[in-house]
């Protein structure tokens, strides 16, 4: 079973999100901001990471940067999830690494479509 890491600082959405995961079958652990995240991901590296970008300590865009640099985590497949719904948004989270862009509010069906793709990647 896949384990998914989602990361995101407003709890409503976290647990919609996670929720949302487990409901489709994956195993879900959970980081409230970009340095937890990162320290998670040390740990135990999941197979996928949901990412918010505006978040305290540390964005999603520097998570991202972060992941991909380190040869242990770079082929970790990211999608953020962000309110920054902006074609330069999307755009800058593409260029940072991400393999997938949703802007919030999203339809439960886009996320979880996008998460089951990336992981059979």
């Amino acid at each position: 079973m896949s384990t998914v890491l989602v990361v995101e600082d407003s709890v409503t959405q976290r647990e919609m999100i996670t929720d949302l995961l487990k409901g489709s079958g994956l195993t879900v652990t959970v980081a409230n901001d970009g340095v937890e995240a990162l320290e998670k991901i040390q740990d135990h590296r999941p197979d996928l990471v949901v990412l918010d970008i505006v978040m305290p300590r540390m964005n999603g865009y520097e998570v991202c940067r972060r992941l991909k640099a380190d040869p242990k985590t770079q082929n970790v497949p990211v999608v953020m999830c962000s309110s920054k719904g902006e074609e330069f948004d999307r755009y800058w989270g593409m260029k940072q690494g991400a393999d997938a862009y949703i802007a919030k509010p999203f339809q439960p069906k886009e996320l979880i479509g996008t998460v089951k793709q990336l992981l059979r990647g």
